[in-house]
């Protein structure tokens, strides 16, 4: 045996690993960057970053990182709204607030976030980049705000249908979009290449051969592209939108990541995610990318299955996967120029489409009907409002169903006719249902004794503890026997 396989004893696995994880990154890197109104350098940069920075770290040894499509939506909200220079500012700041959570071990908490809620925000993001996406494949310019994305998409489709530059765009975006749907179903020496560099390089051949007249990926040098962030741009942290987006960032970024290791977790039987660890690394690279001007990363679960599904057995696949974006970036950028951006758009809808879990929310809706409304009124409140504002209203829906749930009470009464009336409180008793407890037992006859059983509550508050107390000194005034009570 070689010191090198001695060292390095998955070295082949890993090799090849790589490459495919390289090939599905490729044109996601690129795709996400030019949906978040951004050079497509830059897409590029967070991927090299997210491979060789966070893939060298320790947590999840099989996650790969890089720019997803669940940030590009709040990513061009903040472009557009501050400026790109502002850019590195937000997303140095969310690695820096990262690295803080995870060294106060604050990573597994975030398994404590509603899966609805998760979901809900998800679905919502896959929404807002499936029709702002949809303008970028029929070559039209999509509105800032998310309803009216929805609502110009008619227009848009009739423009596009009598032009020949917006009819070329759609049939290669819906090219893009087929041969998507359609990969899985191809033989398994086909599904050898990943689906996302197979659907783009047929559209850039098409566009190619047939010379259609559609807008290409833009490209400038690698080092051009990264732009730190100014002194000045840090000025902008005493904004409340900006500090505002910060957090949206911190939290969706830390969530989406969390999440991905605890799927990746179940595709393999290696060694177990370190949240806190976990979290670090994503602080880190994220703190790096922001030096650097770019997008924010997360953990990308598209990546982090094929790295899986391609036989990689240690973080060695990921970081060289960040090896050849960084050699492709710096070699042949310009292969990037004859990109069509519907292809890149209809890569985006495809996985957008993926992020609205119609399934989960059919099977919550026949079992769990509340926390399938979290999920459609959270991923609804995003669209319709904003992501920030969303992701609040759907948490704010969680505590109040768990509230509500936590409260949940009974009370059984036994009235033989004669003699004592005997009633039995069990559950919880909070000051929420405290209204519905009163009535109850005010309904009680007045000239009969009362025996209150608490012994089968698990929690009463002070709010219902001291009511029951004034409900039974008032039952109890009226000459009857004294309320007799028997303790929580």
């Amino acid at each position: 045996m070689t010191t090198a396989s001695a060292r390095f004893p998955h070295l082949r696995q890993d090799f090849a690993a790589s490459l495919v994880v390289f090939l599905v990154a490729l044109p996601l890197c690129v795709g996400v960057a030019v949906a978040s109104g951004v050079p497509a350098e830059l897409g590029l940069v967070t991927g090299i970053v997210g491979g060789i920075v966070t893939g060298l770290m320790r947590g999840s040894s099989l996650q790969v990182s890089g720019p997803a499509a669940g940030l590009t939506v709040l990513v061009f909200e903040a472009v557009q709204k501050f400026g790109l220079p502002v850019l590195g500012v937000l997303v140095l700041t969310t690695g820096v607030l990262q690295i803080l959570m995870g060294a106060l071990r604050l990573g597994r908490y975030f398994r404590a976030i509603s899966v609805s809620v998760v979901e809900g925000m998800l679905a919502g993001i896959g929404l807002v980049l499936i029709a702002g996406q949809l303008y970028a494949a029929l070559g039209a310019k999509a509105p800032a705000a998310g309803p009216d994305k929805i609502i110009g998409l008619p227009e848009a489709f009739a423009d596009a249908f009598g032009s020949t530059r917006g009819l070329a765009s759609l049939a290669l975006g819906a090219g893009t979009v087929a041969v998507l749907v359609l990969f899985k179903r191809l033989p398994r020496a086909v599904r050898s290449v990943p689906g996302p560099l197979v659907a783009v390089g047929l559209a850039t051949a098409a566009a190619l051969v047939l010379d259609l007249p559609v807008a290409t990926a833009e490209v400038k040098g690698l080092v051009d592209s990264v732009q730190p962030p100014s002194l000045s741009a840090f000025g902008e942290l005493t904004s409340v939108a900006v500090l505002g987006t910060v957090v949206a960032f911190t939290l969706i970024a830390s969530a989406e990541s969390l999440f991905s290791a605890a799927a990746v977790d179940r595709l393999h039987d290696g060694p177990r995610t370190q949240y806190d660890r976990e979290l670090l690394a994503q602080g880190a690279g994220n703190a790096v990318c922001g030096l650097l001007g770019a997008l924010p990363m997360t953990a990308v679960i598209v990546r982090s299955a094929a790295n899986v599904q391609a036989g990689a057995r240690t973080k060695a696949s990921r970081v060289l996967h960040g090896v050849w974006l960084l050699l492709f970036a710096a070699l042949l950028p310009g292969v990037l120029g004859y990109i069509p951006i519907p292809a890149l758009a209809g890569i985006l809808v495809y996985s957008g489409a993926k992020l609205v879990p119609v399934r989960a929310i059919v099977s919550l809706w026949r079992e769990h009907r509340g926390e399938a409304l979290i999920l459609v009124v959270t991923a609804v409140s995003i669209v319709a409002v904003s992501m920030f504002e969303g992701v609040l209203i759907g948490l704010a829906l969680a505590v109040v169903k768990t509230a509500w749930e936590a409260s949940h009470i009974r009370l059984e009464v036994i009235d033989k006719g004669a003699g004592p009336v005997e009633a039995y409180l069990s559950g919880n008793a909070t000051f929420l249902r405290l209204p519905k407890i009163l009535d109850s037992l005010e309904a009680l006859p007045q000239d009969r004794p009362v025996w209150l059983d608490l012994s089968g509550l698990h929690h009463l508050d002070h709010a219902c503890r001291t009511a029951l107390e004034n409900w039974a000194a008032r039952h109890s005034a009226v000459g009857t026997e004294p309320v007799r009570v028997t303790a929580a």
